[in-house]
């Protein structure tokens, strides 16, 4: 029963994972544009629901809300300011663009919130619901369950809307897009802003049931490469899988092997996924 219950937890976990992965591998997908601070924008999302739980009372549904809105629009004004200045310049400047956004933003929350680890107060989620012998934190489970809607409803607006035809339409061919009447520069800050929000709701929820510092952003960024290089640069769907694959084998090599190991089975994986299947469980070779 106990494994059970370590399953269970890693797939809940895992399914964060993927809700955080799936914007950058949107990013991937639109723009062949690796952003080396998608970590950052995790652990921004998770200060933004101290912030509002702190400042303003708001409950679980209201932090992240706003976790959602105020990092959509910090990822189209990076757009803006800066990505869009460096998306047709060489490989080196769109690497070192990011990296230095990734280090601004988490030493910009060093110097705002100190490096102490703090955590949520009790919310409306605290307690453990009991499934048939298998007790479970009520915040994770519904982080998890939250986490695996929105991942799908971010793969159902890119296949089944005319917004996501549009950005499809950009990702596939820039120069006919435009001919078409589609807007790149539109899309493509609309797509920042989509990647950048999935990531701040995903650090909300992370935020329920984990107490966090500034350098959390470090390891959630390693994290979203694994599970996009596991599930296939571009494809939605794909990180899905791989976040609760990842969640899982976390979750059991910890459990087996002790907490410290685990990261060393979940990295030994993205070297052999790099290895024998670089393109990944669904993306395209």
């Amino acid at each position: 029963m106990i494994f059970l219950q370590v399953i269970v937890g890693g797939l809940l976990l895992g399914a964060i994972y993927a809700l955080f992965s799936s914007g950058l591998t949107l990013i991937w997908g639109m723009m062949n544009f690796i952003n080396f601070a998608h970590g950052e924008f995790v652990m921004l999302g998770m200060y933004v629901a101290l912030l509002v739980v702190l400042y303003l009372g708001g409950g679980p549904v209201g932090f992240s809300a706003a976790a959602a809105l105020a990092l959509f629009v910090l990822g189209v004004a990076i757009y803006v300011a800066l990505i869009r200045h460096v998306v047709r310049g060489p490989m080196l400047s769109q690497i070192l663009s990011t990296f230095g956004l990734a280090l601004l933003l988490r030493y910009s929350a060093f110097f705002i919130f100190s490096a102490n680890f703090v955590s949520l107060p009790q919310t409306s989620l605290s307690g453990t619901l009991d499934l048939g012998g298998i007790f479970l934190p009520l915040a994770q489970l519904v982080a998890g369950a939250v986490a695996i809607t929105l991942t799908i409803g971010l793969h159902l607006l890119l296949t089944h809307t005319i917004v996501g035809s549009r950005l499809l339409a950009v990702a596939e061919d820039r120069s006919a897009a435009m001919l078409m009447g589609i807007r790149p520069d539109r899309m493509q800050a609309l797509a920042w802003g989509l990647s950048a929000g999935a990531a701040g709701i995903a650090g909300a929820l992370l935020a329920i049931a984990y107490p966090w510092s500034p350098t959390v952003g470090e390891t959630f960024g390693l994290i979203a490469f694994v599970t996009v290089a596991l599930g296939g640069f571009g494809s939605v769907l794909g990180s899905l899988y791989a976040g609760l694959i990842i969640g899982l084998i976390e979750a059991t090599s910890a459990f087996w092997l002790g907490a410290i190991y685990k990261d060393i089975v979940v990295y030994g994986l993205f070297v052999a996924v790099l290895w024998f299947r670089p393109q990944g469980l669904m993306g395209k070779a």
